[in-house]
């Protein structure tokens, strides 16, 4: 329904970028913008019959605009994409809800969907300049995942049996096993016996990692 728009603007000299009915009209001044804005809702109500969403239909600079989950911002007179700020709140509810400690799932499960949902993810951003972020975001997710493993094994006899796999001194065995801190700070604890490469063999993904081989920037 929106071909005839996009010829119209074609045909007005702009530069823009549609997906559906989401669309972005770039201007080169805040002036430029409001004219254009002016000028184009007529079109489109008057001459396409459709309505348009007032309060999303805005003039903005393009390092506050949020465009199909993604942010944007001048790097030397360059337009770069990022991660939009709301895009990374959901994407942290995300590996939340996959690392939930009490959703029953099996550790078999939970990997698949973990790796399932991040590929997703960073292929959907592949784009973006996230590699903090990414980087970030994986020590964080590692935390969550110690964290879950540290519930199933609730109990000191578990602990003792698992913790000694990992060849660690058996007073740290001892002092691991007997910790009474909280779930959340003992996950910290498991730094040592939970590693980086531990993790990954267990089936994990590295976000960063992932992001290093499918990123285009």
């Amino acid at each position: 329904m929106l071909n005839e728009l996009d010829k119209e603007l074609t045909r007005r000299g702009h530069k823009f970028v549609r997906y559906a009915d989401d669309c972005m009209i770039f201007c080169k001044s805040e002036r430029s913008a409001e004219r254009t804005l002016e000028n184009i809702i007529p079109y489109i109500e008057e001459k396409l019959f459709l309505k348009v969403n007032r309060q999303k239909t805005v003039t903005a600079h393009i390092s506050k605009v949020k465009y199909l989950g993604y942010g944007f911002y001048i790097y030397k007179e360059e337009c770069r994409f990022k991660v939009h700020k709301k895009s990374v709140a959901k994407f942290k509810n995300k590996i939340r809800e996959l690392t939930k400690r009490n959703n029953g799932w099996s550790n078999q499960l939970r990997i698949k969907k973990f790796n399932e949902a991040m590929r997703g993810w960073i292929n959907y951003f592949k784009m973006a300049d996230m590699k903090n972020l990414m980087i970030e975001t994986d020590k964080w997710a590692r935390r969550k995942i110690r964290a879950v493993y540290w519930k199933q094994w609730k109990r000191i006899k578990t602990r003792y049996k698992m913790i000694s796999k990992y060849g660690i001194p058996k007073w740290e065995v001892h002092q691991m096993a007997c910790c009474r801190k909280g779930i959340w700070r003992a996950s910290l604890m498991l730094n040592s016996v939970l590693t980086v490469k531990e993790i990954a063999n267990l089936g994990y993904i590295s976000l960063a990692g992932y992001f290093m081989n499918v990123c285009v920037n």
